[in-house]
């Protein structure tokens, strides 16, 4: 309402369209005109309570368009594409058009790489547009445009650049997050689970399956309680020949109690004192600092590997791995890492999945499995 039917408002007036030929429907966001036709004026924002975007699923659509598709969810395309082509068209062709700024999320991975890489669909076409190719705007545009510091801002909004370097922070490469899913790994003798439970207020569990480190399988639950999430797990660990001693649980939040019922599974404490390395003192914040900057590292050097045909899944797990950053790079101490609220309050959601490749960490960066919640500092004097 505050940007797109704005917009609307000047395009009509541009095009000397009569105010009473259309009206606004404000209670539920829609516009109507006098033959019928109708535009449904969509919210796509991310909602935890509904994380599949049903409240799309019954909608039928002749065609549609997203703007700004950088700040949307890549599964509200995904269902909304499904949802065109409803609707009289066996009189129009359905079709959707997304606008939007260079932005290293699905519309990179689903756009820009493929026509780069000359493998768009036939279907689909990519159109590379910037300020300069509108007469109407283009000198005062430029102006606004020229007076922006930030250099990958600039870059994005006034050249158009795609593989511009978006923070000096971020920890993974994108090309290394793309590759992620088309690796090769070594096969290995052991297997692993890594558990990220639902806390208080969430409702998806997603439950990681490893063979060394291939992820083989992402599994998520939703609104389950934890009697059923601690059998779900012995059922799979029983199934995929997986030790408990294999078996990593976030510990923190409700995820505590399923490691006391689960004798044996490895515990995840966030906050919990780093692990020393070929007798090095650590230099992190805690084990997750530790844990996500050996992640960042496998990852770049293209050892880990995340196998699903799930496309929602893909673009979920690579918005979270962008956000995998240094915190407080500047300054001297311990490393540190991006906090779990501050990538919420950007994602709209808790990187789950992004967690779950944190946690298969530990089992890489402490060979002999021991337990990882030191809840004290114990010094045994030897006086014999």
């Amino acid at each position: 309402m505050q940007s797109t039917y704005v917009t609307w408002n000047k395009v009509c007036a541009f095009h000397n369209i009569p105010k009473d030929d259309w009206k606004l429907n404000g209670q539920y966001n829609y516009i109507e005109f006098k033959n019928g036709s109708r535009i449904d004026l969509l919210d796509l924002k991310f909602l935890p309570s509904d994380p599949l975007y049903e409240r799309f699923g019954s909608l039928e659509y002749t065609d549609g368009a997203i703007e700004e598709a950088g700040e949307v969810n890549f599964l509200a395309y995904d269902v909304l594409q499904s949802r065109i082509g409803r609707h009289l068209n066996d009189q129009l062709k359905p079709t959707i058009a997304i606008t939007g700024n260079p932005k290293k999320n699905w519309t990179y991975k689903e756009f820009y790489k493929k026509d780069k890489e000359g493998t768009l669909p036939e279907d689909t076409v990519f159109i590379q547009s910037l300020y300069s190719d509108n007469p109407h705007t283009a000198e005062s545009y430029k102006k606004q445009l020229s007076n922006i510091k930030d250099k990958s801002i600039k870059q994005r909004l006034m050249f158009g650049n795609w593989e511009y370097d978006d923070d000096p922070a971020t920890m993974i490469d994108f090309d290394a997050i793309t590759d992620l899913f088309t690796n090769t790994i070594e096969k290995s003798d052991k297997k692993y689970m890594s558990v990220d439970v639902a806390r208080f207020g969430r409702d998806k569990t997603v439950i990681s399956l490893w063979n060394g480190l291939e992820c083989y399988k992402l599994i998520e639950y939703i609104k389950q309680g934890t009697d059923v999430t601690a059998q779900k797990i012995k059922d799979l660990a029983k199934k995929e020949q997986i030790p408990y001693s294999n078996i990593i649980i976030d510990e923190d939040g409700i995820g505590g109690g399923i490691v006391d019922n689960l004798k044996g599974v490895k515990g995840f404490v966030n906050n919990s004192t780093p692990i020393e390395v070929n007798d090095e003192k650590p230099n992190f914040q805690h084990l997750k600092a530790q844990c996500y900057y050996k992640l960042a590292e496998l990852i770049n050097e293209h050892k880990m590997a995340v196998k699903t045909d799930n496309e929602q899944t893909k673009a979920l797990l690579m918005e979270e791995l962008e956000q995998v950053k240094t915190k407080d790079a500047d300054k001297d101490g311990k490393k540190k890492v991006l906090g779990k609220d501050d990538i919420k309050a950007v994602l709209g959601r808790s990187p789950d999945y992004a967690d779950n490749l944190m946690m298969r960490v530990y089992f890489e960066i402490s060979p002999i499995y021991g337990i990882i919640r030191p809840k004290y500092n114990i010094k045994i004097k030897n006086y014999g």
